[in-house]
Order: structure tokens, then C-alpha cells, then sequence
């Protein structure tokens, strides 16, 4: 199903910085009505606030909780398109002494987090019509990378979250998209110690306004992305979007 961003109401998750914000401004630019921006801390939204007016509609979520997000969902019902941006990312490989917490915390946040919020949007995204769910999944959804093994676990888990979405959801009309950046120019690229290599987070924001008017099931934003796509396409293809 094709899907325009102009006229639409979106809620992005960690929409502050990074890709979240790159995500809310392509938003707004392609013609967006309201982008609610669901936040842990609400002053730090100031900027976009300040930048887009009524436009934009602060909210609290912990994703962590499912309380929250339950109060989110009731407080915009009116969601068409639910961005699932936030995400935890640690330097952690797997003999790290505390690798079990980590994964759990990340686990807790980058997968369940998605279950979490998708289970609560979809009646709202269904009775909206033309609804989609976007999941920021990473390309070490697809490999795992030594030092960023709990990382690359947790995300091999929301990408198959997201499959199963995209067969549950079908029948309701909801589209379902997963996006697979690369190294990308945000704080969580400098904390994973590539941002040298990362490329900006526009790649990804109006990747995505192109992918939801396409329809497709992937995005692969970035070069570093692309390379991992051109690899992926033939089994995807077969295994996955059949």
C-alpha cells in the first residue's frame, strides 16, 4: 500500500535527536498535519517546539512501561503512522562480565518496546485508516558485531518482531515497514565509536517518506546500508516477503 506523508498524523519515539528528529523534520516538510514527538523528557523538545509550533505535540513515554504506553495510546488515538525509533545501544561483546543485564535492558527497550507499543496503537492505526508502523531496525539486525553483540541480538529480535507484524497486520490494512540503517551521525554512532564512517540522518528520514509511498517491506538508507541490502535482497525475497 502506498502511503503519504502530507495530511497525516505521526507519532515518532525519541524524537529529540538523531534520527527521531530527522524523522519529525521530513515529516513536517512532506506535509505532515501533526507529529505528536514521544519523549522521556519533555523539555528537551524545546527546539522542535520553538522550530514548528502547533505542529508538533510534546508527549511522555517510557517505552520500558507498559503502563506508559498504554497512557500514550489513549492520549493519540488519532495516530496514523507510529514511528518506533527509541533504542538503547551498549559496547558490550559476550564474554563482557555483565552481558546478561545488558542484554536484558536492551532487549527490554529495543524489542519488547516494539511489541509493546504496536499492540497498543494497532486498533487506533486500523480505525485511522491508511496506518503504518515504522521500525528502526539496524543492519546488525542481520549480523552480529562483536562489540555491539547485545546490541546486534536485541535488534535481530525487533526485526523479527517486525516480520511477524507485517503478516499480523496485513489483513487490517496496516502497513508495515523496517528500516536498516548503517553507521548514521548521531550520539548513539559516537558512543558505538563509528562515527567517522556515519552518514547523515536525513538518509534515513526521507528514505522512509520514499519507502511508505513505495510500499515496500525494507529500507536500507545508507551506503554502508545499501551493501547489506544488495546481500539480503535474493533471501528476502524468498523467506521473507512471500
Amino acid at each position: 500500500m502506498s502511503i503519504e506523508i502530507k495530511g497525516k498524523i505521526a507519532l515518532v519515539t525519541g524524537a529529540n535527536r538523531g534520527i527521531g528528529k530527522a524523522i519529525v523534520e521530513s515529516f513536517i516538510e512532506h506535509g505532515a498535519s501533526k507529529v505528536y514527538l514521544a519523549v522521556r523528557d519533555i523539555k528537551k523538545t524545546d527546539a522542535l517546539v520553538t522550530q514548528y509550533g502547533a505542529k508538533v505535540v510534546p508527549v511522555y513515554v517510557d517505552i520500558s512501561k507498559p503502563e506508559s504506553i498504554s497512557n500514550l495510546a489513549q492520549m493519540a488515538s488519532d495516530v496514523q503512522i507510529l514511528v518506533n525509533n527509541a533504542g538503547v545501544l551498549s559496547v558490550t561483546d559476550l564474554f563482557s562480565e555483565n552481558v546478561e543485564e545488558v542484554l536484558q535492558y536492551e532487549l527490554n527497550i529495543n524489542a519488547y518496546g516494539l511489541l509493546r507499543m504496536a499492540r497498543a496503537f494497532a486498533t487506533f492505526l486500523e480505525k485511522n485508516g491508511d496506518g503504518a508502523i515504522v521500525q528502526i531496525n539496524s543492519v546488525a539486525s542481520l549480523k552480529n558485531f562483536r562489540d555491539l553483540s547485545t546490541y546486534s541480538i536485541s535488534k535481530a529480535a525487533s526485526y523479527s518482531i517486525t516480520q511477524g507484524l507485517k503478516d499480523s497486520l496485513a489483513d487490517k490494512g496496516i502497513t508495515v515497514l523496517s528500516v536498516h540503517p548503517g553507521p548514521i551521525a548521531t550520539d548513539m554512532a559516537k558512543e558505538a565509536g563509528i562515527s567517522d564512517v556515519a552518514e547523515p540522518a536525513s538518509l534515513v528520514s526521507e528514505g522512509i517518506v520514499n519507502a511508505l509511498k513505495e510500499g515496500v517491506f525494507h529500507l536500507f538508507p545508507d551506503s554502508r546500508a545499501k551493501e547489506f541490502g544488495t546481500a539480503y535482497h535474493s533471501y528476502s525475497e524468498k523467506m521473507i516477503e512471500v
